[in-house]
């Protein structure tokens, strides 16, 4: 709580805007936070990360791991579940192969239970099966936490307002960003149910003040935005998982069209030769619009960022085929995808 001696100052508004973002999420257990570090410290540490451990298999777990490894430091990552929950559970399991043949290791299961730091500086980490079961210690240089984040409402008192909030303690808003309260509203992080991306927040506080001073009735749009996961080889997404889509249509009304694909550089050099993949989910009930955009490989994120436009009106797959492409680009295997999932046709292709 607020200190005996903290300032107390009186702040009068027609309307306030809450986005405070989050701050990382620890685990319980002996040691755990004290001798951890988070996303937050990578960049500010003294000292290289040595032998790391890093728990979590978020987006930001999996970049922090791919870059320590990519340094040529002993990297861990410690799974509970799946990786990167939310995401199309297709691409995170390649993402997790890809890693692992590339000086990532995975101990799949496991949960921390306590660190204690030795005399010689090193921690020793004590870890367990998620069922329970016989504990095991790992002894390592760093200990990086990346289970997520927790939003900064608690010290705010903001439900003593009548303000609504989750479980997570993070603010329940309507679609136009406004909280319980009709004067409070919330953007980013700290909302309810959105999307933690940087740019989302942004673009959502930009609609929220053209809509409260510019007079605008645009609302922020939170389906199909783009979005990219940074890991050795990233993978890019706009849209619904695989397995969301047949929740939400049906699987009989999802069609998947899909391939293997290698970038011309890594063609000359005889390497990524089913590494890269890319798939479009379409729902058949709508002249197969494209509800899932998918792809992972070099420079996804570029290629990600370019057919977000053509998904927010609305592409289907036959834009995506009278599309002309650019050969050899990476971005033309969007244009000539013609292997659908139910052929049960493999989906390997040969050549640039």
């Amino acid at each position: 709580g607020w200190g005996k001696d903290a300032k107390v100052e009186t702040k009068t508004a027609r309307r306030f805007v809450i986005a405070c973002g989050g701050r990382p999420r620890y685990p319980e257990g002996p040691g755990l936070q004290e001798y951890s570090i988070s996303s937050d410290d990578i960049f500010s540490m003294k000292k290289p990360p040595g032998k790391t451990l890093v728990i979590g298999a978020s987006y930001v777990a999996l970049e922090c791991a791919g870059f320590i490894a990519g340094l040529g430091y002993d990297v861990t990552v410690m799974v509970r579940s799946i990786f990167l929950r939310g995401f199309d559970q297709q691409m995170a399991n390649k993402i997790g192969d890809y890693m692992e043949t590339h000086n990532t290791k995975f101990l799949r299961g496991f949960t921390p239970t306590k660190c204690e730091k030795l005399s010689n500086g090193k921690l020793k980490v004590t870890y367990e099966p998620k069922g329970g079961g016989k504990a095991e210690e790992m002894v390592v240089d760093t200990l990086l936490m990346a289970i997520g984040r927790v939003p900064e409402t608690k010290l705010l008192n903001i439900d003593k307002l009548g303000v609504k909030l989750d479980k997570g303690g993070k603010i329940l808003t309507a679609p136009n960003e406004q909280s319980s309260v009709p004067h409070i509203y919330a953007i980013g992080d700290v909302a309810s149910d959105k999307l933690e991306l940087t740019p989302v927040a942004i673009q959502a506080g930009k609609l929220l003040a053209a809509r409260l001073f510019k007079r605008s009735q645009t609302l922020m749009n939170y389906h199909l935005v783009p979005t990219t996961v940074f890991t050795p080889l990233e993978y890019g997404a706009i849209g619904l998982a695989e397995e969301d889509a047949k929740k939400a249509y049906g699987e009989e009304n999802i069609e998947v069209y899909h391939a293997t694909y290698r970038p011309l550089e890594m063609f000359v050099a005889e390497r990524m030769q089913t590494d890269c993949y890319v798939k479009l989910v379409c729902n058949k009930l709508k002249s197969e619009a494209v509800v899932g955009f998918h792809i992972l490989g070099p420079h996804a994120g570029e290629v990600t960022q370019g057919f977000a436009v053509a998904m927010r009106k609305g592409a289907t797959k036959e834009d995506f085929d009278m599309t002309v492409g650019i050969h050899p680009t990476v971005a033309e295997e969007l244009t000539t995808l013609d292997i659908t999932k139910s052929s049960g046709v493999s989906a390997m292709k040969s050549g640039c």
